[in-house]
């Protein structure tokens, strides 16, 4: 005969299951996301944190998710999934974040009104499936294409990457640069 497993938790530990926890988790994450929204885009706004020794003003959705003390455990996966996207590309943290959030605050009503988790999850991949075979057919193959039509094309991509307030002004200068520099790399 097994022995019953005596597990202790801190007081004020939530013990909630099913879809209680789950509309939890997507709260917190929705908390996160409260934050970073408003510093996105051109018009952004910056952040003040203060964290009882430093002050640090920003609108880097990566330093904000650093300098917050964030102890949900569904929080802290969005805060992993940012620093994974950080890490990975070097921005798109705040936008990884609010696509996160917003996936998951449009799956609230769902849970609410009691469909099962894996019919939603079923749902997102059927999604991301359909969403691959669009961008298929809109790929533009370049293979086929003359020398300077590609490097064209390659400029018009990289410039698109360039709009920020900072630098699309130049965007052209800028993309043009980085093209040279990764058709140098492959030489």
């Amino acid at each position: 005969m097994m022995q019953p497993r005596i597990i202790i938790l801190k007081e004020g530990t939530d013990t909630s299951q099913g879809r209680g926890q789950l509309i939890s988790n997507i709260n917190a994450v929705e908390a996160i996301t409260e934050i970073l929204k408003t510093t996105l885009g051109p018009r952004g706004m910056d952040k003040l944190i203060h964290d009882g020794q430093r002050v640090t003003i920003s609108n880097d959705g990566a330093t904000i998710i650093k300098l917050l003390d964030i102890v949900h455990p569904a929080a802290k996966t969005l805060v992993d999934i940012a620093r994974s996207q950080d890490d990975e590309v070097g921005d798109g943290t705040t936008s990884v974040c609010l696509l996160a959030g917003e996936m998951l605050r449009n799956i609230k009503q769902l849970i609410d009104d009691g469909m099962h988790p894996q019919i939603i999850i079923k749902g997102f991949r059927d999604a991301t499936a359909r969403s691959l075979e669009v961008l298929k057919k809109i790929a533009i193959d370049i293979s086929d294409k003359s020398a300077e039509e590609r490097r064209d094309m390659l400029v018009k991509c990289a410039a698109t990457t360039l709009n920020s307030k900072l630098i699309s002004g130049y965007k052209n200068f800028f993309a043009t640069m980085a093209v040279d520099a990764v058709e140098y790399l492959g030489k």
